[in-house]
């Protein structure tokens, strides 16, 4: 308290000694010497002794002031979620810059921007948000994190480098009053294709689809779920008897088609993160289908669980390489 007392004369003495100097409207913050610049540098000196130290940005007016996400700033509030990003999180950002934006194909920034895109704007960005504070030591541990908006991110280290998706974290801990931006050279882009569309597209799943529409069941799996699918391949198909196939496709055996279909689905989204924690999962068919963890890997039932966590925009597709039965 002494040396408050002390400096905050030495700073009244240091005024007087100026008092004839004068003082325009802007010399405040220029580097001429006057009485009101004295006066300020020593208060901004006693400030660290009574131990008030500089307020940090929240994350929306450290975009702003970094100069380098003006697209991104100008998509948060065109998402309608400045408020949101504002708020008391924490959030962990993953910040495209400006040049990242400039990758995406001409006219996509302008589109999105449209207030008739906000749904779809906002799904994109908040797939740049994560929940909670994550820090780069803490990144670098994981092999994805789930989003703001729902679906999860894949995280890949690699000869000391960080992707996430398919983009490169260039900068990372940037501290700010409601969390962390780590800066990403790209736009990451969530999954916009539902489980039918994404199984039709991979080209590998042309037997489940046929059965998917010979049961019945493309509006379900189109719907909006979220459903967790243990998806046979082609191959997974062909290990089964001869005959078996085309026979379930059988108008008159859609029953058991359907049964046999809905003992791959589980209802609500499955992440292999929670996949090996579970010994079992309640199907859709009703009934529960076994999950064994090893060394080897996960096996549900007697099917071995080749690929996971192919997101979709209504779940995730897990791939094994047989049919499982009721």
């Amino acid at each position: 308290m002494n040396k408050l007392i002390a400096l905050t004369t030495v700073a009244m003495l240091a005024a007087t000694a100026n008092a004839g100097q004068k003082c325009n409207g802007s010399a405040i913050i220029s580097s001429k010497p006057c009485q009101q610049q004295t006066h300020v540098a020593y208060i901004t000196t006693v400030q660290p002794v009574v131990g008030h130290p500089a307020t940090k940005a929240d994350i929306v007016d450290t975009a702003v002031a970094a100069g380098s996400f003006k697209t991104l700033v100008a998509a948060v509030q065109a998402a309608g979620l400045v408020d949101t990003l504002k708020g008391a999180g924490p959030f962990t950002v993953f910040a495209p810059t400006d040049e990242a934006f400039a990758k995406l194909p001409k006219g996509t920034v302008e589109s999105l921007l449209k207030p008739e895109n906000k749904a779809k704007l906002q799904a994109i960005l908040t797939y740049h948000v994560v929940a909670g504070k994550v820090s780069a030591a803490d990144v670098v541990k994981l092999t994805g994190a789930k989003t703001v908006q729902g679906q999860q991110i894949d995280i890949k280290v690699a000869d000391g480098k960080v992707m996430v998706d398919g983009a490169n974290v260039a900068k990372t801990d940037i501290e700010t009053s409601n969390g962390v931006i780590h800066v990403i050279d790209s736009v990451i882009l969530p999954a916009d294709k539902d489980i039918v569309d994404t199984a039709v597209g991979a080209g590998s799943f042309n037997t489940l689809v046929a059965a998917v529409k010979a049961a019945g069941l493309v509006d379900t799996l189109k719907g909006e779920g979220p459903f967790t699918v243990f998806a046979p391949t082609d191959e997974a198909f062909a290990k089964l008897p001869e005959g078996t196939v085309s026979n379930l496709l059988k108008p008159e055996n859609k029953d058991q088609l359907v049964a046999i279909l809905t003992y791959h689905v589980v209802a609500g989204k499955v992440l292999a993160s929670d996949v090996v924690k579970i010994s079992s999962a309640k199907t859709v068919n009703g009934k529960s289908a076994a999950v064994k963890v090893s060394d080897a890997g996960v096996m549900i039932d007697g099917a071995n669980v080749v690929a996971t966590d192919i997101e979709t925009s209504n779940g995730v597709i897990h791939v094994i390489d047989s049919v499982i039965l009721p």
